[in-house]
Order: structure tokens, then sequence, then C-alpha cells
């Protein structure tokens, strides 16, 4: 079992920045890819970004790119999204995002969702 912790929403206005932190515990050496996926009011959740274990390999959304950045400390066994240049667009819950094979399969794993306001 993994637990996601995220912490850093609030509210912030547009062109600013917020970082995004989510804390895993449990079984964090079994977990493979990690990183955000958001959901708007009336939207599909979506994948945000994403990170590999070793950091080799990372994947944005083409809405973030060149604005967003993910970033893990395997050390903490922690995940950071930086925002920066934030839009309205951007407002949605984010969710810290876990993938653990285990035994040929894959299990997922969610936190519990920070609250991202963009005012405009």
């Amino acid at each position: 079992q993994v637990q996601l912790v995220e912490s850093g929403g609030g509210l912030v206005q547009a062109g600013g920045s917020l970082r995004l932190s989510c804390a895993a515990s449990g079984s964090t050496f079994n977990i493979n890819n990690i990183g955000w996926y958001r959901q708007a009011p009336g939207k599909q959740r979506e994948s945000v970004a994403l990170i590999s274990n070793s950091g080799g390999w990372t994947s944005y959304v083409d809405s973030v790119k060149g604005r967003f950045t993910i970033s893990r400390d395997n050390a903490k066994n922690t995940v950071y999204l930086q925002m920066n240049s934030l839009k309205f667009e951007d407002t949605a819950v984010y969710y810290c995002y876990a993938d653990v094979m285990r035994n040929l399969r894959r299990y997922d794993y969610w936190g519990q969702g920070t609250q991202v306001t963009v005012s405009s």
C-alpha cells in the first residue's frame, strides 16, 4: 500500500505561482511513476505531469508545458509540482497519483486532492 498526501494548494492571482508537494509513505520502493492529475468542475480528470522513478522521464499535458515543472526527491519520498504563470483555466482540484508494479500487475494510488484556484 502507498499513501499520498498533497499540500500547497490555495488561491492565487493569474500570473502567480504555487508549488504543490506530495509526500508518499508505505511501500514507496515499489513506486514506478508518480505525478499529478487535475479535475476542474464539469470536466474529466486529466494527467498534468508525471515523472518516472529515476526522474529521467517526464510527461506534461500540452497546456502546462513551459509553465509547470515536476520533480521528485526520492530521499524524502516527495514529488513537487512548481506551477508558474498560472492561468484561470488551471483552476482545479489537483490529485497526486502513483502507480506501483507488483506481481506483474499495476496498482494505482491517489491522494485526497488539493484545491488550486486562480483568480482572473
